[in-house]
Formats: structure tokens, sequence, C-alpha cells
């Protein structure tokens, strides 16, 4: 599998150069940056092409069995580099790092870096510990997989958006869902000062951010380790007093954790879009019993109605799996009547992967993998239909785009996002980027609207 595209970091001068693949979430494409901070502090330049690079960064995802497959996939190609380039060095970083350290080592012994995420601040001396030993040296000095560790402040960010940021508010996280690898490879949680975030926050807004995400792993479940004095509404109170005028978004948010302050803050607060991810995972009350999500359908359904009422326009997106353990063909039915009748603007349909070391792996009664796949399928199916019909109830419709990037291969067009997270395409230039408008959808898509400019915003 050739490594390139949109997943990369692409980084050169007299110290070196690296490039960085980065797979999975929005948290590992936060993680990226500060990797690439790192290393361009150390002198390192970014480039384009793997097989220019001194140092080869792969930032990997353990939360499904195929992202975990293809890291090992994605070391061949990158060992084949380094036969090509002796010298150049390889590090495996993030979820797969932390849980699959060894059996790293053992399919590819040539990687020089293994570390965790909550190591990233080791790189630099890693690194240099690699680049100065000597070819007989052990490797085991090159590892570092404190799941534990505190993350230091002030790390260095390469950030590659000029236009969007992502701030993370906690790292880890405590609930130990029974299918979830999370808390094993991201370490408990940690939530970070309200003032350093606010810092954090401030700095990107001089610098001429027009949208923040928050990013943690439950953020609702923010300042929980903390004293107390400063939950999540709280933590939205303060970034919006910086952000009037901007974009806030937040993501993800646990249904178990999910307070009416947090509502309020979303309808009262000019700068917090109205867009919610709020995980489902399952609609049947046993299943989710069984995963250990902490809260019934019927709860789940109440906090929608809750948000949508106090909230007008909100788009709601979820997360939803098939085929967990035990999972019948009536509770199945159960997933796909409340996912009908919430009808999300946007979901992301997944099946069962059994992560070794979570309680599901151990489970009994496995779902046949062709039942899986038929449901998964079927769900899908609807969960499509759904969006295009909510999508195409909107045409006509006025909206406020942020205008991100000039559509790729595409001259003379622009793409941004509505506040409900809507792709939205439309005719102009480029100095529409980080500009407001105000569009009209004419079509409406799976993903979103083409329409064009009204007028401007800001």
């Amino acid at each position: 599998m050739p490594l390139g595209g949109s997943e990369c970091y692409t980084a050169q001068d007299m110290h070196g150069t690296y490039w960085i693949y980065t797979m999975g979430c929005q948290m590992n494409e936060r993680d990226s940056e500060t990797l690439a901070g790192l290393l361009q502090a150390e002198g390192y330049r970014p480039v384009g092409n793997p097989a220019e690079a001194d140092v080869l960064l792969l930032n990997t995802c353990a939360v499904r069995e195929k992202p975990e497959h293809k890291v090992f996939s994605l070391l061949g190609e990158m060992l084949r580099h380094k036969r090509e380039r002796p010298g150049t060095v390889i590090g495996v970083c993030g979820c797969v790092a932390q849980v699959q350290a060894e059996a790293i080592r053992v399919a590819a012994p040539q990687v020089d870096l293994i570390i965790g995420p909550r190591n990233y601040a080791d790189l630099p001396a890693l690194l240099a510990a690699v680049r100065s030993a000597s070819p007989a040296s052990s490797a085991a000095a090159c590892v570092a997989l404190d799941s534990d560790r505190s993350i230091p402040e002030g790390l260095p960010a390469a950030r590659t958006n000029t236009v969007t940021a992502y701030v993370n508010i906690t790292y880890g996280c405590n609930n130990y869902c029974a299918y979830c690898i999370v808390p094993y490879a991201r370490g408990p949680l940690q939530s970070r000062r309200p003032e350093d975030i606010l810092r954090e926050v401030q700095g990107l807004l001089d610098a001429g951010y027009r949208q923040i995400t928050l990013l943690g792993q439950n953020v609702n479940a923010y300042g929980q380790d903390l004293d107390g004095a400063v939950d999540f509404p709280e933590l939205l109170y303060r970034v919006d007093a910086l952000c009037r005028g901007q974009r806030v978004r937040f993501t993800t948010s646990h249904p178990k954790d999910f307070s009416p302050r947090l509502i309020e803050a979303m309808r009262d607060l000019p700068s917090v879009c109205e867009w919610l991810h709020l995980p489902l995972q399952a609609g049947d009350d046993e299943v989710l019993a069984r995963m250990g999500r902490g809260y019934t359908a019927s709860r789940y359904r109440e906090i929608v109605a809750e948000a949508r009422e106090q909230i007008p326009g909100l788009a709601l997106s979820t997360d939803v799996m098939v085929g967990f353990p035990g999972e019948t063909e009536a509770q199945f039915e159960n997933t796909y009547r409340l996912m009908e009748e919430i009808r999300f603007d946007q979901a992301f349909t997944f099946k069962f992967s059994p992560r070794s070391g979570t309680a599901a792996a151990s489970m009994g009664d496995a779902v046949p993998e062709p039942v899986k796949q038929a449901r998964l399928q079927r769900l899908a199916e609807m969960v499509a239909r759904v969006a295009r019909e909510r999508n195409r109830e909107q045409l006509g419709q006025e909206f406020e785009v942020l205008v991100e990037e000039e559509r790729p291969k595409s001259p003379g067009q622009v793409r941004g996002r509505t506040r409900g997270n809507r792709l939205f395409i439309l005719p102009g230039s480029p100095e529409l980027i980080g500009r407001m408008v105000r569009a009209r959808a004419e079509e409406a898509y799976l993903w979103g609207f083409k329409g064009r400019a009204v007028l401007p915003v800001g």
C-alpha cells in the first residue's frame, strides 16, 4: 500500500526531514501537530514524499481491528524506504504503539521508536538517542509507554490549517466501556487547567483562527479530576467570552454525563455551534448495559428531545455499533427503530471489533460475521436515506458558512461548513478562505449542500 495522501503531514533543512502519516480521530490529528512541532523545533522540516524523509512517523489508531491491521501493512512500506535509504528513522506513535508495542517489535524489529500518546514530549530525546546510537545498540531505550503520565503544557504545534484549530481539553478516559480500548491506550482522564486552555484559545484567536474545536474522549467529564470549580458547561462560557464573532465546536459528548447546563450553554452562547455529536452505540437497554454505557435508550431519547426543543436548528450526529456480543435480532431491531425515530443528520456505523484486553473481547455468544455485515448494511442504508431527506428538507434555506479551503481539483469553487457541520460547496475565490458568508442551499446531497453566496457575513 503506497504511503501518501491527505492524511500526511508533509516536512527540510540541514538537520533533516520528516514525514508523518496520521490515522484515526481528531485527537490523533492534533497529536500529529504536536509531533510535527517538536520535530520542527529540533530543526527538521517536512517533505511530501516519504522516500525523501530522514524520519518517518506513523501515528496510529487502535479503536477498531481494521486500522490496527493497516499499521503493520504500512510498516512494511516504511521499512522498504529504510532499506533504500539507510539511516532513516522509523517511529510508531499513538494507540497501537501503546497497546501493541511487543507485537510491533516482533513483527518489525527495524522500528526505532515506539511512543505512546502521553509520551510525545520525549520524542526529541529519543530521536537524538536513536541517531547517535551504534547499529548494534538495543531499541529498548527508545520505547516510551507511560499511560498515566501527565501531559506537559506548552509543547509546540505545527498546525497546517489556518482557519480551524483543535484544542485538547482532556486526555484519556475513565469509562472503560466494554468494547473500548481508549482507556488502555490513552490512560485515565486528565483535564487541562482552564487557564491553560484559555491561553491556548486566545493565542489561536490572535493568530487569526475562526473556529476552535474542543477535544476530549468525553468532554462532558471535563473537570471531574480537578477541584470541581469548573465543569464543561462553565468552560464553554469562558471560551465563548473570548470567541465572540468566531465559532466553537466540541467533541465527543457522552450521554452518561450529559447535563441540562450543557444544553443551556449551547442555547445561550453565540459562538457555540448548533451541532452535537452524541454517540448512541446501541438502542437496546440490555445491549447498552452489557456495553457498560451507563444510560438507557429512553434516557438518550430524552436528551435528544430536550436539546432539539431548546436549540433551534440543532444538527445531531452519532456513532452506532452492530453485532456486539449477544446482540439478538430483536435487540438490533430496537437500535434500528430508535435510529429511524431520532433521524440523525449524520451517523457513523460500525461492526463490533474485539479489542484485546477489553471486557468484550472475552465475552461469548459472538454474532456471526455475515449477520453483522447484513445488519451494518441495512442500518447504513437507512442512515444515508434519512440524511439525504433531512438535507433536502432544507433546500432554499440560507446558512452561515465558514469557508475553509479551495475545493480540490475544482478551480473557482471553495468549500466550508455550516454551523450544523454540513459541508457546503459554493463558487468563490481563495480570498473567501477564512471568511463567513451567508449562502443559499440549491442542491442537497448525502454530505451536505451546493449553493451560492448571498452576502458576506464577516
